[in-house]
């Protein structure tokens, strides 16, 4: 996917990171994501402590019809913001 800039998303994409026990989890919800918006190729790495941590760039513009009205009436969480493990 062509970026402007390293780590600036072009408008209606999101990165999405699973950590998961293994990598056939983390290909489960990885492929549940692609139903429903289209995306690029993932990325696998280890992650901290074992397990997998997997990337995904999802284009939330081209969704399925379940997501677009899922995406439509969602509001943002009140906490948003990172996790405590994340930067």
């Amino acid at each position: 996917m062509d970026r402007e800039e390293p780590g600036v998303l072009p408008p209606g994409h999101a990165e999405v990171r699973i950590v998961a026990a293994s990598p056939e989890t983390a290909r489960i919800v990885a492929d549940v994501l692609r139903r429903c918006f289209a995306g690029g190729e993932q990325r696998s790495y280890p992650a901290p402590g074992g397990g997998t941590r997997l990337h995904l760039t999802v284009d939330t513009a081209h969704t399925a019809e379940s997501a677009r009205s899922w995406l439509a009436t969602s509001r943002p969480p009140s906490g948003s913001g990172p996790h405590a493990e994340e930067p």
